[in-house]
């Protein structure tokens, strides 16, 4: 098969976000007179609820809408902060990656359940290398529901099989096998060991790992 697009996962895929977002949760709890502590332990079982909206409400069910609403909106917030004053950088080997793809004509879009003002905070100017960039806004069902996928296919105009994920978490995995996109994971911090059962391959990080390689792997 042809392969015509790559298609990024952003936190944990592209950047190791999570310790980022995990310290800026905890801070915005705080802020707003909240005794919960989230350590690395119970984060990374928060982790496998996607959105952080619904990690909130998996933590206290009980929450309100409008405390859910602002806890957020006050992390992002702290975040994009942490973001611009240079604390979250691209993993290794994803900046060589997506220059090799752009050289060679392959198309390059997000696929995220996290939600837009993290992700243009993060890209910066680099958001102009992607065609299409889909974030938790633009979709009712977050992974391992493939609706995120199913819409970038549809803006894309390409049919699965001529693309390919980079993901790093199990319901990523599940998100794009669903929709019938081939994937391949390179684990983070917080997901180190995962069932990745669908992948093509899995790999510490994307340093090293040529687009001719993903050639090679995609079926």
């Amino acid at each position: 098969m042809t392969l015509s697009a790559l298609i990024f996962d952003v936190d944990g895929t592209l950047a190791e976000t999570e310790e980022a977002h995990r310290h800026a949760f905890i801070l915005a709890f705080s802020q707003v007179g909240l005794n919960w502590n989230w350590p690395p332990s119970l984060y990374r079982k928060l982790l496998k609820v996607s959105g952080g909206r619904e990690r909130i409400l998996a933590y206290d069910p009980d929450a309100s809408p409008e405390l859910v609403a602002a806890l957020h909106r006050r992390k992002t917030e702290i975040y994009t902060d942490m973001v611009d004053s240079g604390r979250v950088t691209l993993r290794p080997g994803v900046e060589a990656l997506i220059a090799e793809a752009r050289a060679a004509g392959v198309r390059l879009a997000i696929a995220s359940t996290t939600s837009r003002a993290n992700v243009v905070a993060l890209l910066g100017h680099r958001g102009a290398w992607f065609e299409v960039i889909a974030c938790g806004e633009d979709t009712t069902r977050k992974k391992p529901d493939p609706q995120v996928y199913s819409l970038v296919l549809g803006k894309l105009g390409l049919p699965a099989a001529d693309c390919l994920a980079l993901e790093d978490s199990s319901n990523g995995v599940r998100a794009a096998c669903a929709a019938g996109v081939a994937v391949v994971v390179s684990e983070s911090m917080y997901t180190t060991g995962d069932d990745f059962s669908g992948a093509l391959a899995v790999f510490p990080n994307f340093n090293g790992v040529s687009l001719e390689r993903l050639r090679q792997l995609h079926p």
